[in-house]
């Protein structure tokens, strides 16, 4: 029976940990240009920054994927360090609720000032 703690998954989680750094180090710096070139002083200067529909989705792949990145390296702490199974369950409930959540409030805050300025 497999345990429901996540034990025995490597190589799926191996592709996720090293996919999630590659997008990670092509996206990091690709989006550091516009923020270079733009170099932002003023709240106008921030919103024209982040007004290009590909720049919000960028940031929103990069948030996804160094959530999806910190989930699978929490993972593996706690698989390795916290024995108890429910302590371990708690844990992994808080740390992807605390991701998810975390993605869900980027896309709130990329997308939800650009919704609520059309109207």
């Amino acid at each position: 029976m497999k345990s429901a703690t996540g034990s025995h998954t490597g190589t799926g989680t191996w592709l996720v940990q090293r996919a999630t750094a590659v997008v990670l180090a092509v996206a990091l710096p690709g989006l550091m240009i516009p923020f270079l070139a733009a170099m932002p002083l003023d709240f106008a200067g921030w919103q024209a920054l982040f007004a290009p529909l590909w720049l919000r989705m960028l940031i929103l792949l990069t948030g996804a994927a160094l959530a999806l990145h910190a989930w699978v390296g929490m993972r593996d702490i706690f698989m390795d360090y916290i024995h108890p199974t429910g302590l371990r369950l708690a844990l992994y409930l808080a740390v992807m609720v605390t991701l998810a959540g975390s993605v869900v409030w980027l896309a709130a805050v990329l997308f939800g000032a650009a919704l609520g300025s059309a109207a």
